[in-house]
């Protein structure tokens, strides 16, 4: 355990910093299971609307800096491919 008083506190500040992003990285993830289960259900309106929602939440984490700007292309990229590969 830190000793210095500026030591102690970049510790509560990471925990704060890493509660916030773990927070942020779970509401992505359910977002995008959102959207892989309406395409999973053959649900085409469903899975639009779910990818609006995913779409803005991922763009949100990336400029927040949880997720790096390419990774969240690459996550948006991918389910819109998903979704628009329905019939």
């Amino acid at each position: 355990m830190a000793n210095i008083k500026s030591a102690k506190k970049r510790i509560n500040v990471i925990e704060k910093k890493t509660l916030r992003n773990k927070m942020i990285r779970s509401k992505v993830k359910t977002v995008i299971k959102k959207v892989e289960a309406a395409i999973a259900a053959g649900d085409k309106a469903a899975a639009q609307q779910a990818l609006v929602v995913a779409t803005s939440e991922i763009n949100k984490a990336a400029s927040k800096g949880i997720y790096h700007k390419n990774n969240a292309a690459r996550k948006v990229s991918r389910l819109a491919v998903a979704v628009n590969k329905m019939a």
